[in-house]
């Protein structure tokens, strides 16, 4: 069966598998994100949307060495603010393309998308997104956002909960009320398919670097 497996470390980190192949997006540094446990994964590759420390612990990430297909990457260039980057600088939208589906991590998002942007991506099925506002886009934001790429399935990161995450940004409440469609996932893996992208739905997974101290 054609899937993606979106598995959510936590925080921005991800590890995305598509078939054989394998990344880590945006590992944070050991102690950064309140509540939640180290970045413990092995991939092919590891991506950091920018350089702040709570995204780009790339050296935590064991390489895995065996060869592998890797997906279709578009990189999108982005901003950290809503000021063209003058307060927190530059973000990279990754998109990955795998078998008729694509999946889009945002970074730390801080504006809504151009038209150019939204060309770049193109339609996106899966986006993981940050919803937290104060240094990202705000939930109201991030549904806007979503809906400008036509998203499907939309995976929400970078808020906090009464476990884990940063005080000054929004609790995953203010996003999900949003939405009709909200699933609240058992664990923090999730498989994605064809079959899955009828109508947009939220999924919400529990981080695994979480699991890992219960």
């Amino acid at each position: 069966m054609k899937k993606i497996t979106v598995q959510w470390i936590g925080h921005a980190c991800y590890k995305l598998t598509f078939g054989d192949w394998s990344c880590v997006v945006d590992p944070y540094e050991n102690g950064s994100v309140p509540g939640l446990g180290d970045v413990q994964a092995a991939a092919h590759e590891v991506y950091c949307s920018h350089g702040h420390h709570d995204h780009n612990a790339a050296h935590l990430v064991k390489q895995v060495r065996m060869f592998a297909p890797a997906p279709e990457i578009t990189k999108v260039a982005s901003f950290h603010d809503d000021a063209q980057g003058t307060k927190r600088g530059q973000n990279t939208i990754h998109v990955f393309e795998y078998q008729g589906m694509k999946l889009a991590h945002f970074g730390d998002l801080g504006h809504v998308l151009t038209e150019e942007q939204v060309q770049q991506a193109g339609d996106v099925d899966v986006v993981l997104i940050p919803v937290g506002g104060f240094y990202t886009i705000d939930p109201q934001t991030a549904k806007k956002v979503a809906q400008q790429v036509n998203a499907k399935i939309i995976i929400p990161m970078h808020y906090r909960t009464e476990q884990f995450g940063f005080d000054v940004i929004a609790h995953i409440d203010e996003f999900t009320q949003l939405f009709d469609n909200v699933i609240v996932a058992e664990g923090s893996t999730a498989h994605i398919t064809i079959g899955m992208m009828q109508q947009p739905q939220v999924l919400v997974l529990t981080p695994a670097a979480l699991e890992k101290q219960i």
